[in-house]
């Protein structure tokens, strides 16, 4: 980070007039384009007998009308951009405050999610359309897959039938599989027949991370075939940062334990709390040994790869996680053998808490994990215990309202049968021409990373020609997979063929619970499909790298403005989804996509000394991010946890800027100028549109959340980190390094 300045160059900019002159001159040209459509239709004028003037040589900035981009998409373009700037900050000195501060002063937090940004705003209005999809036919649909989904949007919606089941589905299970929750019964220390290994896979049942995790995932010396992966499980409070001190999120964590047991006993207020003090404090020692991202990370050679006949020898432990592991993949009616291959994570947490929970006193390891079961589905159930989840949550987020409920119900079945949902989307919003333009785009881009490959000189030849073999074999997914849209349903079907629905929501949940359950563990002797999709469906607002495939996703969800669209001027698509394209590929050279090889193995495939080099470069990245300061919360980024997504973002960024250069030398003036911005060359609009889409307000709650469990850095630092490492953005606004959003020493990995 940057702490000396440097004197401030001035922009090369014809003229410096307000935001207010750009928006009236935005306005005027509007109605004179209007004015002369009109004229010309009053004349029998026909547009392609025409022809413009040449443009009259000016000392004005005044732009010519053939030099600006008069179409609806491009008037729309530019309103939200002038919205968003604030030209009395100097792009050289804060970018983002250039960028985004007119926003930042107006936009309002949402009170329902603690935080407003541009993936925010494009969620609402996905969830706006998802809503529309499941609670009507506008988009017709026969297959069953559809027809469940929108019965379980129905059930979710029903509030009277969700008061009417009451908790009777939920108390069944605790009673009758779980051995009961002592905090809701009559005062007593002992639990009658509590076995820890049993009761953990009652839960594994219905839940998976309470504890330990165990998932089926692509083997990673061998990506053709699938392993199983065991590990630690989730917290209540997410990090163990939450628990080392008193806090309000401590205490409204311990008040929503008494709230929803109050909901559900008559048991005394004092022996309630007493279970409660207990609960938060075996958490709190569990949450000692819980690894964080950033250690996870930094401790990746620790993770154990043995087969399951040699897991015990491999990993001496206290518990049996042998016969844990075999038990759990019988709830699917898989069989392991012995020869299935398993990759041990967290180790030492593994064997810490597990040594813990045999030690601890039965009534309140039983307390403690019947409690992580009914803290994940108190949203499920009626009202009043509910709330009870809704008052921790806004302490939790930062929060003072809920979304709705339609929201909630449309979030939730997109969540659990997105593909299905996506059926019905690509129909009704998607256009196909965003897949066609997406993959020129990436074309360019994906030529543009293999010469910043070509050209990184700390790379040994043979090292940069299999990393380039890597780049050229990187498969991508736009938009949606095929089948979604055919008229063969068979696959969609499949999926989705257990998903059988009635009108009680919490049976439906519960239902989900075990399936979902029961598909990770189905997959384990199957082969890898490497041009699969992937598990998150194309109605979200997202996009992916997945190293065992080598292969990037760019959902539907998110084609679509700020980021892209078919009519936008180059540098707005290429500032927007290219600099997110730029993202992806580049994931498959950072510090973990490095270690996988063009097929998804992971395996050395670099040489040492080219590896060295590597990792002085990205030490620059972690060193300058770990120096940003979130100033709302005083807290510093944790440049280890993040630098996979830091270094994707700097070369992300780098590749789109080099790819839309070229695409501009093929393709001279045709990209125009916005109405109202004409002052800005298009390069610069590149990085303006770029920003625009990191602009971001939050809550102190959603900050320190996201600085605490989040891999990537605040949006603020998204902007910052990389235009400050770039040489190209320094040359367009005519920074000089020093000067605040320009560094002199400039961390380079790619």
């Amino acid at each position: 980070m940057q702490t000396s300045l440097n004197s401030r160059t001035p922009l090369v900019i014809p003229d410096s007039q307000p935001k207010s002159y750009n928006r009236w001159l935005l306005v005027v040209i509007v109605i004179l384009l209007s004015l002369a459509i009109a004229l010309g239709i009053l004349y029998g004028l026909e547009k392609s007998k025409i022809k413009p003037s040449p443009p009259t040589p000016t000392s004005t900035p005044t732009p010519q009308y053939d030099d600006l981009c008069l179409t609806p998409f491009c008037v729309k373009a530019a309103d939200y951009i002038l919205d968003s700037i604030d030209e009395t900050a100097e792009p050289c000195e804060d970018f983002y405050q250039f960028a985004c501060g007119s926003w930042l002063k107006s936009a309002r937090i949402p009170e329902e999610t603690g935080v407003q940004n541009t993936f925010n705003q494009l969620d609402q209005q996905l969830d706006l359309n998802v809503i529309d999809l499941l609670s009507s036919t506008t988009v017709p649909d026969t297959t069953a897959a559809v027809a469940h989904a929108r019965e379980l949007y129905a059930s979710c919606m029903n509030e009277t039938k969700i008061e009417l089941d009451g908790v009777e589905a939920v108390l069944t299970i605790v009673n009758n599989e779980f051995g009961g929750w002592p905090i809701l019964q009559p005062p007593s220390r002992s639990v009658p027949g509590f076995d820890l290994t049993e009761l953990l896979l009652k839960l594994r049942k219905y839940d998976n991370g309470i504890i330990f995790s165990i998932a089926t995932a692509t083997n990673q010396e061998n990506s053709s075939a699938y392993d199983i992966e065991l590990g630690q499980g989730t917290l209540g409070l997410q990090e163990t940062e939450y628990y080392n001190n008193e806090t309000a999120i401590t205490a409204a964590y311990r008040q929503f334990m008494i709230d929803l047991a109050s909901a559900l006993t008559n048991n005394s207020m004092a022996a309630i709390k007493t279970d409660v003090d207990e609960i938060f404090a075996l958490e709190k020692i569990i949450s000692q040994y819980h690894w964080s991202a950033s250690e996870q990370r930094l401790r990746d050679n620790e993770t154990i790869r043995t087969t399951v006949g040699g897991l015990a020898a491999a990993f001496p432990s206290s518990f049996n996680f042998t016969d844990y592991v075999r038990q759990s993949y019988l709830l699917a009616n898989v069989t392991l053998l012995d020869t299935d291959v398993i990759s041990v994570s967290e180790v030492a947490y593994l064997v810490n808490v597990s040594s813990i929970l045999q030690a601890a006193p039965a009534h309140t390891v039983q307390n403690y994990l019947v409690w992580r079961f009914m803290m994940n589905r108190a949203n499920n159930m009626p009202s009043r215990i509910r709330n009870t989840r809704i008052q921790f949550d806004r302490v939790f987020k930062g929060t003072s309202a809920e979304p709705t409920r339609a929201v909630i119900c449309s979030n939730y079945v997109n969540d659990n049968m997105g593909f299905a949902v996506s059926r019905l989307y690509v129909k009704k919003y998607f256009d196909d021409n965003a897949r066609t333009q997406s993959k020129d785009i990436i074309k360019n881009i994906r030529a543009s990373m293999t010469k910043m490959l070509e050209d990184a000189s700390w790379m040994d030849a043979d090292s940069k020609a299999k990393a380039v073999d890597k780049a050229a074999a990187i498969y991508e997914n736009i938009g949606y997979p095929d089948y979604i849209a055919s008229d063969n349903t068979t696959q969609l079907e499949k999926m989705y063929a257990e998903y059988i629905f009635d009108t009680s929501y919490i049976k439906n949940v519960l239902l989900m619970q075990q399936v979902k359950a029961r598909e990770d563990f189905r997959t384990l002797h199957e082969a890898v499909d490497h041009r699969a999709w992937g598990d998150l469906p194309p109605t979200v607002v997202n996009a992916f790298y997945e190293p065992s495939t080598n292969a990037i996703s760019f959902p539907a969800g998110i084609l679509q403005m700020p980021f892209f669209n078919k009519d936008a001027p180059k540098y707005l698509n290429y500032g927007g989804i290219g600099m997110v394209i730029g993202h992806e590929i580049t994931h498959g050279f950072d510090d973990d996509g490095r270690q996988y090889d063009k097929n998804g193995n992971r395996i050395p495939w670099w040489t040492n000394t080219t590896i060295t080099q590597f990792n002085e470069r990205k030490q620059c990245i972690i060193d300058q991010y770990s120096n940003y300061t979130v100033a709302q919360i005083h807290k510093n980024l944790n440049g280890d946890q993040t630098q996979g997504e830091n270094i994707a973002d700097n070369g992300g960024i780098k590749s789109s800027f080099f790819a839309y250069q070229n695409w501009a030398k093929e393709n001279p003036n045709v990209d125009k100028r916005l109405p109202g911005l004409s002052k800005y060359s298009q390069e610069q609009m590149f990085f303006i549109g770029y920003a625009h889409g990191w602009c971001a307000k939050f809550t102190d709650a959603y900050a320190l959340n996201r600085v605490l469990t989040d891999v990537h850095s605040i949006p603020q630092f998204r902007v910052l980190g990389p235009l400050s490492n770039f040489a190209e953005f320094d040359r367009v606004f005519k920074c000089t390094p020093g000067q605040g959003n320009s560094r002199v020493n400039k961390c380079s990995v790619w």
